[in-house]
């Protein structure tokens, strides 16, 4: 079942420079003690962002959909994470 784009945030480990984050551009980011990516993607773009964040290696802490509505999770806010 193919669902429209939907609000994810991606948070990964450390800081990312320009030219790493100039490889995610349909995702905004902010950094706190981690990079937190956050954009509308469909299933295939999620998928194309976590594959490039490993081909990158970069540590993938958590991924988030958020509903509409709702507010961005915050580090620390008990969201499940991915590891």
């Amino acid at each position: 079942m193919s669902v429209g784009a939907v609000q994810y945030t991606i948070r990964v480990d450390g800081h990312l420079g320009d030219a790493v984050l100039s490889a995610f551009p349909q995702l905004a980011a902010r950094e706190v003690a981690q990079t937190v990516l956050t954009g509308y993607l469909d299933q295939s773009a999620l998928w194309g962002v976590l594959a490039l964040l490993e081909m990158l290696g970069l540590d993938l802490v958590e991924v988030h959909r958020v509903g509409p509505g709702m507010p961005l999770p915050e580090p620390g806010d008990g969201c499940p994470t991915a590891r």
